[in-house]
């Protein structure tokens, strides 16, 4: 890998710094939903606004700092005990200051989706950027060209899957003849998204490369999380199968000296369901030539408290008994509080949050808390406590018919699937332990 000078490396450094300045330094007001009046985002933890005692208005997503804290080191310790690397999808959070606390904590990049997504994370001082996902369009194509033209010291890699996909950049790349462009051959399943489905398809795109000089096949990568079964056993047999595929397609690489020559090569995969496989398999792969392992779980850092937090038993189970007891487990960082605005029957209470608010494509919020603005009291809640159905500004809150809850009361969500919940937000505040308010995160979707 063509690494950055130290003199790059400050520079970069420098970037990211006065992009957190300028972040710091952002006037947030009413016009950003969650944030109760004029504020500095460097200065919220001088406002003493706290969730409970009713400062902010409500729906509220936060961030728990705790938790992100937590889930940072958990991560750190598990690509120390496995050796490989992470660029965790920015899609997830698309939040720069989010970004540069991975990058401080040793990731080795961030993983995008788009070309926009691209620019975002390039504007903030990001210099190593993997697009999981095909490049076409001949105005994305552009963007990512101008890009990689104005930020000579940036690394970016992005899939093919195709002899089509390849001839798109081909052409493009004939308007800048000073460029070349880095690629990942993307492996895939039948059924899924993107990806070759078979060798014999990624030896047709295998040679559309070759013909052309610009292109600089860097690695193979693929996604697995798409992937299900019958059953818990059956998914991760065909998820190892998936991976063994494109092992393969890796090995033909490297057999065929097919790899750009100047650097070390790729092999990718590992959502937020999965990554733990992927890491010991890819592990076992019998490669003579120097290669780097990328997991790109996005979602580790904030976890969640229905999706990810159903599956993680599964994923220590699978871990080395003592590298399960050393990591313990991940912790929910993001969560919706709500008032009740209605009672109108026994066992159901409406809740000022739907929709807009929360992410409900993975399964609906989970009531985790209840509390009573003024109070610093907050009782946890169990499973019969559930939200059954959203509209857009509306959650439909079931309950035990007993249950002493009023209107105005407070309910925490956690929510299930993090990606979906992000983008309903333009700011997010940070709170400690105690709900009070120490800073924001601002989002760019």
């Amino acid at each position: 890998m063509i690494q950055a000078g130290k003199r790059s490396q400050a520079a970069n450094a420098e970037i990211i710094g006065e992009q957190l300045r300028e972040l710091g330094a952002m006037k947030l007001d009413w016009r950003s939903k969650g944030v109760p009046g004029a504020a500095e985002a460097s200065k919220l933890a001088e406002t003493a606004w706290n969730v409970l005692a009713g400062d902010l208005p409500f729906p509220v997503a936060v961030l728990k700092q705790t938790a992100l804290r937590h889930n940072s080191n958990w991560m750190q310790r598990f690509l120390a005990a496995t050796g490989v690397s992470l660029a965790p999808h920015g899609k997830t959070t698309m939040a720069p200051q989010l970004f540069a606390q991975q990058l401080n904590d040793g990731c080795w990049g961030i993983t995008v989706a788009t070309a926009q997504q691209a620019i975002v994370c390039a504007e903030a001082g990001i210099r190593r950027i993997l697009m999981a996902n095909q490049l076409v369009g001949a105005a994305n194509i552009a963007q990512i060209l101008s890009l990689l033209r104005s930020t000579p010291d940036l690394d970016f890699y992005c899939y093919v899957d195709s002899a089509s996909g390849v001839g798109l950049l081909a052409e493009a790349l004939r308007g800048y003849h000073d460029l070349s462009l880095n690629v990942l051959l993307e492996m895939g399943v039948k059924g899924g998204r993107t990806g070759c489905r078979s060798i014999a398809d990624a030896v047709t795109v295998l040679h559309a490369i070759a013909k052309v000089k610009e292109i600089k096949l860097r690695g193979v990568a693929g996604f697995e999380g798409m992937i299900h079964g019958a059953s818990q056993a059956e998914t991760e047999a065909r998820v190892t199968a998936f991976l063994d595929l494109m092992a393969e397609a890796f090995m033909l690489c490297r057999e065929r000296q097919a790899f750009a020559h100047e650097a070390e090569a790729i092999i990718s995969a590992g959502g937020s369901s999965f990554f733990d496989i992927v890491a010991h398999r890819l592990k076992e792969m019998r490669d003579p030539g120097p290669t780097r392992i990328v997991i790109r779980s996005g979602c580790y850092l904030t976890h969640d408290s229905g999706l990810y937090d159903d599956g993680f038993p599964e994923l220590a189970r699978r871990l080395p008994r003592d590298l399960a007891q050393q990591l313990g487990s991940l912790q929910p960082g993001l969560f919706i509080w709500s008032c009740v605005q209605s009672r109108p029957e026994p066992g159901l209470a409406l809740l000022t949050m739907g929709k807009r608010d929360a992410s409900h494509d993975a399964g609906l919020p989970i009531p985790v808390l209840r509390g009573r603005t003024g109070s610093t009291e907050t009782t946890p809640l169990d499973r019969q406590w559930q939200i059954k159905q959203m509209n857009d500004q509306h959650a439909y809150l079931h309950l035990p018919e007993p249950a002493d809850l009023q209107v105005g009361d407070l309910i925490c969500c956690g929510i299930s699937h993090p990606c979906t919940t992000f983008d309903k937000w333009r700011v997010i505040p940070l709170v400690d332990d105690n709900w009070s308010v120490t800073g924001a995160v601002h989002t760019y979707f």
